[in-house]
């Protein structure tokens, strides 16, 4: 017991220390970036210019706490982020932050959580008979030196290729966007077909990309259980090969590939930025870009902020739980 707070208090540590320097980099990166980020919003929707914008950039600097110096924005953020307030987008002023953000997280969640399980499920099921049947099997070996490709090719590169392909060149699927511009957001079967057909692109994307993962990682365990006594034992007794594989070595086998499901489902707000940009996709990655090409400080740290708090807790949850799930663990002793 003694062991585990001891663990505790040092992921503890961990945490609290992670989130203060990533609070300070997020806060100061962006104000590093050359360019005024009022000067540059007001100057795409103020006609003219001259004194009129200067009057109205040092206004919204006054509003936003942009007129301070550095070391006084800093205190006042931190002041701000305790109670839970973001602030202010420059873009789409007055509009906060935290709502902003709000909307654009079920876009990434849906996408990402719906991409992991069903690419765990496809690589875990196809790895399992693979690695039962495959010995000598030319057939499962071209499809293992296929995963192995998969495993190695980044995400967005596979989002390129789909979307050059089946975007622009047959042009089955839309290139750009959550839903079809105009359609009411709802709940009704058109909408939800609608965005099931934009998703389409960014989710095969990231399947692709993660599915030869899983279907490796899957059939390198049953090639290790099936040398497992109780494996012997079973075939001994004459049972049949099926259910010797799911009943018995998949059932075994599977307990890891569950472990890394759920370390892969911390990933789900933050794992597919790149995907989401290339597919102008209205999730937290496309966000931070918009944010980033405009200068909009407030919402880039409060995207920014929200991933890595999302990831860091995610982390430091799975860590203080995992032992307690897992007794072979002596949170690092002999």
């Amino acid at each position: 017991m003694v062991s585990y707070r001891k663990y505790l208090v040092e992921r503890t540590l961990t945490f609290i220390i992670s989130m203060f320097f990533s609070i300070t980099i997020v806060f100061l990166v962006p104000r590093l970036a050359p360019g005024d980020p009022i000067k540059t919003a007001l100057e795409q929707v103020i006609v003219g210019g001259g004194s009129e914008i200067e009057k109205t950039v040092e206004e919204y600097k006054r509003m936003l706490g942009l007129d301070k110096d550095l070391a006084t924005q800093y205190i006042f953020y931190i002041k701000e982020l305790f109670r839970g307030n973001l602030g202010y987008s420059i873009m789409y002023f007055p509009t906060p932050v935290i709502d902003i953000i709000m909307r654009a997280i079920p876009w990434s969640i849906g996408l990402l959580t719906t991409t992991t399980i069903l690419s765990w499920i496809i690589g875990t099921f196809i790895g399992a008979i693979a690695g039962w049947r495959g010995e000598g099997s030319r057939f499962f070996n071209i499809l293992a030196f296929i995963a192995l490709g998969l495993y190695v090719i980044p995400y967005y590169i596979f989002a390129v290729i789909l979307a050059y392909l089946f975007g622009y060149i047959i042009r089955i699927f839309p290139l750009s966007g959550g839903y079809t511009p105009g359609l009411m957001p709802s709940l009704n079967l058109e909408f939800i077909l609608d965005v099931i057909w934009h998703s389409t692109l960014p989710a095969l994307s990231i399947i692709l990309s993660s599915l030869g993962w899983w279907f490796l990682s899957m059939r390198s365990m049953i090639i290790n259980v099936k040398g497992e006594d109780f494996i012997l034992m079973a075939e001994a007794k004459g049972l049949r090969k099926n259910r010797i594989l799911w009943k018995y070595a998949f059932r075994n086998a599977i307990l890891p590939q569950v472990t890394g499901l759920a370390l892969s489902l911390r990933n789900v707000v933050g794992g597919a930025l790149l995907t989401e940009v290339i597919f102008a996709y209205p999730g937290v990655g496309y966000l931070i870009f918009t944010a980033i090409t405009n200068m909009d400080y407030p919402l880039i740290q409060g995207a920014v902020l929200f991933l890595i708090f999302t990831t860091c807790f995610l982390n430091f949850a799975i860590d203080i739980l995992y032992p307690l799930v897992d007794p072979r663990i002596r949170y690092g002793e002999e």
